[in-house]
């Protein structure tokens, strides 16, 4: 950051009083500018033994599958952003959504909150963000296209709990990832 967003004086680094790291501090009007991670809400959308997949149609990873998630809006609750994402993904509406797992991705500066959520119908299309959408079970899932390392760890803990009756939530923090061949 170059530039204060309040008054557009050029920023400098440094540690504030009080503080324990550098931040962007304003060399005019001394706004300090916290940078955070960016948080991602999104769903896994279940009907019977199938999960809900969208082939973006975005960067980054256009052409790879992923479960309809995407960034926090202000005013929002995770659960209502992730109801939203999977609206705007797949047209596809979730309900009795209960936390699947907090995915904590320190070397992007991310953190998603993943849903488990109930597809009211079977009834999905494609949207401008997503070119196809499907419904897979665990032998069907194109394991080997799947855009991020969060999409295939959150799948691996669902089709891991999938029979039990109160399926666990869990918190996972992630390392730079490889995708494994299956």
């Amino acid at each position: 950051m170059n530039y204060c967003n309040e008054c557009g004086a050029n920023t400098r680094q440094a540690i504030p009083d009080g503080d324990n790291r550098p931040r962007h501090i304003c060399s005019s009007c001394d706004t300090i500018h916290y940078q955070n991670p960016k948080v991602i809400a999104g769903v896994l959308p279940i009907w019977g033994d199938q999960v809900l997949l969208c082939r973006r149609d975005i960067e980054p990873r256009r052409g790879f599958w992923t479960l309809p998630a995407g960034f926090l809006e202000n005013g929002e609750s995770s659960v209502e952003g992730a109801i939203r994402e999977c609206y705007e993904e797949s047209l596809a509406v979730v309900e009795n959504c209960r936390l699947l797992g907090v995915f904590d991705i320190p070397y992007i500066d991310q953190v998603y909150i993943l849903y488990r959520g109930e597809l009211t119908a079977p009834q999905f299309a494609p949207t401008p963000e997503s070119s196809e959408v499907a419904l897979f079970n665990q032998a069907e899932v194109p394991w080997g296209e799947l855009a991020f390392p969060v999409v295939e760890m959150a799948l691996d803990l669902h089709f891991q709990q999938s029979e039990q009756p109160q399926p666990a939530s869990h918190h996972l923090v992630t390392r730079p990832w490889r995708p494994q061949a299956r």
